[in-house]
């Protein structure tokens, strides 16, 4: 038993042995691969794909009147953060916003750029609006918290919450991200080329040298004489009977 467990394992270190070579012997194609991966990936990435990006504003929920050195305040307070969460991203809040900046667009094709969150352990909402135009985004996070304290303030009828950080334009974009695209083209161009190169050598099963006829035939290999000795002759006349 363990005999035969021994050849399993050697049979299967020299398949993996066989896999590297196979594509070392290949690894300019593998190469080239990756290469065109990166570059077409970058390409599309810069050239065909809108690039997006991200303004938050940041409130706090509690208002200018509530005492912050009431244990009762602060547990309402941060059980109150997830319906505020709710309301922020309702046709009340949103709709306004829309008018406000004269955005022509569905309700549904502005909410799903809104990110309303609440820190964890804290009484703010973080709102993160992501858009293709870093103007826009910045004034939808910031119009959107001003409306949204304002629907606080009549919810709870109290003050209107304060402003803890105004959303600002962004400079940088927050996705797509060139590089990890790149990484990914590239690695998915190498991975189909060694794909390629192995499947074609494993359905090749034409017989080419002396390993081939032991591994295929289960043939011992007394002789070879190497082509490069025969002669045109030989390779005409060969197994025809002298005369």
């Amino acid at each position: 038993m363990d005999k035969l467990e021994n050849q399993q394992v050697e049979e299967q270190e020299i398949d993996l042995v066989e896999v590297f070579y196979v594509l070392w012997r290949k690894v300019w194609i593998l190469l080239v691969s990756l290469a065109a991966g990166v570059i077409l990936s970058g390409a599309v990435t810069v050239f065909f794909i809108t690039p997006q990006y991200e303004a938050s504003s940041i409130i706090y929920i509690l208002s200018k009147t509530t005492s912050i050195t009431s244990l009762a305040d602060l547990q309402i307070g941060a059980s109150l953060a997830a319906d505020f969460q709710i309301i922020a991203t309702t046709r009340e809040v949103v709709e306004p916003v829309m008018e406000t900046l004269g955005i022509d667009e569905e309700y549904e094709s502005i909410v799903k750029d809104i990110d309303v969150t609440n820190p964890t352990n804290s009484h703010m909402l973080e709102i993160t609006v992501t858009r293709n135009d870093p103007v826009q985004a910045a004034n939808i996070a910031n119009t959107l918290a001003d409306q949204l304290k304002m629907q606080i303030a009549e919810v709870m009828s109290t003050d209107t919450p304060s402003t803890v950080e105004r959303a600002v334009v962004p400079t940088e974009r927050s996705s797509p991200s060139i590089l990890i695209n790149c990484l990914v083209g590239g690695l998915v161009f190498l991975v189909v080329a060694a794909a390629a190169i192995l499947i074609g050598h494993f359905m090749d099963d034409t017989v080419k040298d002396e390993d081939d006829v032991k591994r295929y035939l289960g043939l011992d290999i007394l002789a070879a004489i190497p082509l490069e000795h025969l002669t045109e002759e030989h390779i005409v006349n060969k197994g025809r009977p002298k005369k």
